[in-house]
């Protein structure tokens, strides 16, 4: 760390002053009166009790700053199917009306429109960086550059036809297209391969698919073992437990990433940690459909890479990694009936730091280090529910709301600030969003949320 008194040679493009410091580093520092001087996409400089000049300087008294939160995990245009399909099996939520409905529904427009709204949720609460899979991926990404959010977007296979790819055989020249397209991006935009899951991709396909991806030199992600079901199904069809199943396969590597995995048992957690494989932990969309709960503190034990998702919001109905974080500490403390299990730091650092390890970006985001992108959150304290501040930690990971953060920065650029985001406009997006639940609702009336004696919520 840089630790000065005045620098008055360099003039830096931002600087933030003030503030309390949790750089989220191997070593977790937290700097009281922090400064951090930011050139270009950069952190030229962090250190305490000093003074710089700047193009710009922000205030941090009274505010905790750190890193930008990492979104491990989502399907963003899902915002337009929010509240659509609640309290069901996922199972019957996915087969019986996320399928079907986008079979229908999904188009580029749509997409697009639903990842901007997305996109303006996650700003607001602190995200600056996210890993996405679903149908249009061009889209998502040509929104994440234009709201100039860092993405991991990740282009999808199933073995049937999808709203993006109606004919089957010709997805993997698509995805060879789309990383085409955007790897020069990286690590801005970056994209990968997502095969949905080991039931509804072939063994074939999750084979084809990590072949391109390992060609190509990108991440490979799937769902694995989100509910007991899944167990079954693979047993049955294969002969073989899920992950030992992508075992015979050999498309578990270091670059290839997991999600949910809510039933990996022991023998599993310890193929993870020989092979280097990452994991997302998503408890939020977990609990809610009550698809069980990922064995987080083992895996952590055997040093498997863990970071946090929400999902997408018609599983999770909303993108607040604040709220996910919250729900990650206390549900493993009442499942273990042990009040020490992911304490509050673990948990902070498995949304920072952790996240970008999962993302193979560890050397450029997830903490404040010099030399590291600027990628940066600043929540404002001075609020009643944050008020005492004793822990920093207890206080993000347990009180803090999304709507705490105040301004953000993503890659050296202020994309928030004071509330205001600067390159979203909000109104437009939900106005948009708006218009595609009407023509959802014109078409489908049944899909109005119902009671449980099935009476129209009025």
């Amino acid at each position: 760390m840089e630790r000065a008194t005045v620098m008055e040679t360099e003039k830096f493009d931002i600087s933030i002053e003030g503030g309390t410091l949790l750089t989220m580093s191997a070593k977790m520092e937290i700097m009281e009166n922090a400064t951090i001087g930011i050139q270009g996409d950069l952190i030229a400089l962090v250190g305490s009790n000093c003074r710089i000049q700047a193009h710009k300087t922000i205030n941090a008294k009274g505010h905790l700053v750190l890193p930008g939160l990492i979104n491990t995990h989502t399907h963003l245009p899902m915002v337009c199917f929010r509240g659509l399909a609640d309290d069901l099996p996922l199972m019957d939520w996915l087969n019986h009306h996320i399928f079907p409905m986008e079979a229908r529904f999904v188009t580029k427009e749509m997409v697009y429109d639903g990842a901007i709204l997305a996109m303006a949720e996650m700003i607001l609460s602190g995200t600056t960086t996210f890993c996405d899979g679903y149908f249009f991926e061009n889209q998502i990404a040509e929104a994440a550059k234009f709201c100039g959010m860092r993405a991991v977007v990740s282009q999808g296979f199933a073995d049937f036809a999808t709203p993006d790819n109606p004919r089957f055989e010709k997805m993997m020249s698509a995805g060879i297209r789309f990383v085409e397209r955007w790897q020069s991006f990286a690590p801005m935009i970056t994209p990968a391969f997502f095969c949905h899951s080991p039931y509804t991709c072939s063994p074939k396909t999750l084979k084809n698919v990590k072949a391109a991806a390992r060609e190509a030199g990108i991440l490979y992600l799937t769902h694995l073992l989100e509910n007991k079901d899944e167990t079954d199904t693979i047993e049955k069809r294969y002969g073989r437990k899920p992950v030992h199943h992508l075992l015979d396969l050999g498309v578990l590597d270091d670059q290839t990433i997991a999600v949910h995995c809510n039933w990996l048992d022991p023998e599993d957690i310890t193929v993870f940690a020989d092979l280097g494989v990452s994991v997302s932990h998503n408890p939020v969309s977990s609990m809610k459909l009550a698809a069980g709960i990922a064995p987080v503190p083992q895996m952590l034990k055997q040093a498997v890479r863990v970071g946090l998702g929400t999902d997408g919001s018609a599983s999770n109905n909303a993108l607040d990694m604040f709220r996910e974080m919250d729900a990650a500490a206390k549900l493993h403390k009442v499942i273990s009936l042990d009040p020490t299990v992911m304490n509050a730091p673990s948990v902070l650092k498995m949304a920072t730091l952790g996240g970008a390890r999962v993302l193979g970006m560890e050397n450029l985001i997830g903490s404040i280090e010099t030399g590291k992108l600027a990628d940066i959150i600043i929540l404002d304290m001075n609020q009643p529910h944050l008020t005492p501040l004793y822990n920093p930690y207890s206080q993000l990971v347990y009180a803090a709301r999304g709507a705490d953060v105040k301004t953000s920065i993503i890659n050296g650029k202020i994309v928030m600030e004071n509330r205001r985001l600067l390159t979203i406009n909000m109104e437009k997006a939900i106005d948009n969003v708006n218009q595609i639940a009407s023509h959802i609702l014109s078409e489908h009336p049944s899909t109005i949320l119902k009671h449980p004696n099935g009476q129209g919520v009025t």
